[in-house]
């Protein structure tokens, strides 16, 4: 049987895909010399197309409708699929990327994606998660940068979270966040990281050894935001002996 690869993904001449994908058969053309889209199977003189080429399709559309050039597209999908920016190129120093830990990424192909978010998969979402840096594609497969975004993304969809409104929140916390490890960035370039490498330490050594300060700092600050937070939803007062001074009595 010639087609059993066929049976599992689907696959489709190049006018059957340009067709499901809503888009003339030139532009499916010119999308390839632009290396939009990886390169098809080919059997003989036949070029075969699969769901994955029209995914990618869905997902360049839904970027042009967000006001995004072919030009940025191309870009945004060479940077994802070729990793994103360390700590090392953020901080400006040599050596610090090395012991700065990284994200664990998952591979996960296309329908895989979309039974485990169970329908949330749109191209708005994909297009939204393509821009916050989430996904990005590696031939057949598409590659989620952090598993513990995407188990939290998971949970959060489970609880009957929208993916969308899901993504929203990602991309508030993102802008706090980066403001966040500006000034821990800028407070360790000041009164450390120039001493150590004047003493000739290991600026990679440096960074690992505070890192975890930095961390338990937001841990802390984000843990009794959110106890404020619930509290002032939920009309409560805090309990006594919590507001930090001494109560009498004792």
């Amino acid at each position: 049987m010639a087609t059993s690869e066929a049976d599992e993904v689907g696959e489709y001449r190049m006018a059957e895909l340009a067709e499901k994908a809503g888009i003339t058969v030139r532009t499916l053309r010119f999308y390839r010399e632009r290396k939009l889209l990886p390169p098809p199977r080919r059997e003989g003189r036949i070029a075969w197309y699969n769901d994955h080429h029209l995914a990618r399709l869905r997902t360049i559309a839904a970027l042009l409708e967000r006001g995004h050039t072919l030009g940025g597209i191309a870009e945004l999908l060479a940077a994802f699929e070729s990793g994103r920016r360390d700590v090392g190129e953020l901080l400006g120093l040599p050596g610090a990327a090395a012991s700065w830990p990284a994200e664990t990424p998952v591979r996960l192909r296309p329908e895989a994606l979309a039974d485990y978010f169970q329908g949330e998969v749109t191209p708005e979402n994909l297009s939204t998660s393509l821009d916050l840096g989430y996904l990005a594609v590696d031939g057949d497969e598409i590659v989620h940068l952090s598993r513990r975004l995407l188990d939290v993304s998971h949970t959060l969809v489970e609880q009957g979270v929208p993916l969308a409104a899901v993504l929203g929140a990602a991309r508030e916390v993102r802008e706090h966040v980066n403001a966040i490890a500006e000034t821990f960035v800028t407070l360790l370039r000041a009164h450390v990281l120039a001493d150590a490498m004047e003493r000739g330490e290991d600026v990679g050594e440096t960074v690992e050894r505070l890192r975890p300060l930095a961390t338990s700092v937001v841990d802390a600050e984000l843990t009794m935001a959110m106890n404020r937070r619930m509290r002032a939803e939920l009309g409560e007062t805090p309990p006594r002996g919590h507001s930090g001074g001494r109560s009498g009595g004792q």
